[in-house]
């Protein structure tokens, strides 16, 4: 295994801290990518909408309401899309300068359009999953696409999917995801990574979580265990503010402590080829056993069962070598506790 590519989901959640630290959403903005390049994160993501593209006036909400007041998806988008072109290309080029991959999700044809100059791959939100016209103008703009498929069948994703292939997407990613905002632990459902995995077996399969962070972060480090290679990950400075994504979005040390784990994980795991390690060779020798005299023996007599016991270290003959011994002389006098060695049979 190697470490998981990293997406911090930026969202929408810097807006909300613009207004708290009384800056710009464009330097909020900056600062979210400052921070992620300092995580160690390998790609910044955000979203480009419009209210009025992406939503009914009359949809109803369906995030916990107590976390995020609005009534209504349209009064939520509302709040959060004063970003187009011209701003999605500055964030671009900030982010290639901070060394990280810059994407953003669209969730209409010209956001898509727009963006096809500046993303490293497209991203699928898993609303889109089942809007296969928009799936195909995207796939047909031949670059890597990840998409996400939560609140899906398997045959949804095996459509889309296709739909992608059809189009002449050569590179695609499928993120088991949850669109329940935040997931309860009891639904994250993992397992899915290795069903997918198994289902699309040619296809690289990572996961987007929605999981409350817990204080080690355990939830992305078992996605990883089981066969992420992409992870992403809603991302906010301050997980206490008020807003759509702030309550189970992951702060950058969580980042940093999820980076981490996945390290370990690789420096743990190790190799699956059963062999003797270097580590190994000096505890092997001394703690393994070797036959041992249980009395004191004079050149000639022969050797008996109750002659010798196996005791460490492992430096004699091996006890696996006890039926050979019996029966053999010792060609000279041997004391007692005597460690055995062919030499001297």
């Amino acid at each position: 295994m190697k470490k998981p590519y990293i997406i911090a989901e930026m969202g929408v959640n810097f807006y909300d801290t613009a207004k708290v630290m009384g800056i710009t959403p464009l330097e909020a903005a900056k600062l979210y990518i400052d921070k992620a390049a300092e995580a160690g994160i390998d790609c910044a993501k955000f979203q480009s909408y419009k209210a009025e593209t992406i939503v009914s006036k009359n949809s109803l909400a369906y995030w916990d309401t107590t976390k995020e007041p609005s009534k209504t998806q349209y009064e939520l988008f509302l709040k959060y899309d004063s970003f187009g072109e011209e701003e999605y290309s500055e964030l671009c080029e900030y982010t290639h300068a901070k060394g990280m991959d810059f994407t953003s999700t669209p969730f209409d044809y010209a956001s898509s359009d727009y963006l096809e100059d500046m993303v490293d791959f497209y991203k699928i939100s898993s609303s889109d999953i089942s809007n296969i016209p928009f799936i195909r103008h995207i796939g047909i703009k031949g670059k890597p696409v990840y998409i996400s498929a939560g609140a899906s069948y398997l045959s949804e994703v095996d459509i889309a999917v296709r739909t992608l292939k059809e189009s002449g997407c050569k590179d695609i990613v499928i993120l088991h995801c949850v669109l329940s905002y935040p997931t309860c632990p009891k639904d994250a459902n993992l397992r899915i990574i290795e069903t997918l995995k198994k289902d699309f077996p040619n296809i690289r399969i990572g996961y987007s979580d929605h999981v409350v962070p817990d204080d080690t972060m355990m939830t992305l480090a078992t996605a990883y265990l089981l066969g992420a290679e992409v992870i992403e990950k809603h991302f906010t400075l301050d997980k206490t503010l008020q807003g759509n994504d702030h309550y189970h979005a992951g702060e950058p040390e969580d980042f940093k402590k999820a980076i981490n784990n996945f390290k370990l994980i690789d420096t743990v795991l190790g190799c699956a080829e059963k062999t003797l390690l270097d580590c190994e060779i000096i505890p092997r020798r001394e703690a393994r056993r070797s036959l041992v005299l249980t009395r004191n023996m004079k050149a000639g007599e022969i050797i008996k069962e109750e002659d010798i016991m196996a005791k460490r270290p492992g430096t004699g003959i091996s006890p696996q070598y006890a039926e050979i011994v019996k029966g053999r002389k010792v060609i000279r006098n041997l004391e007692e506790d005597t460690i055995l060695t062919w030499d001297m049979l």
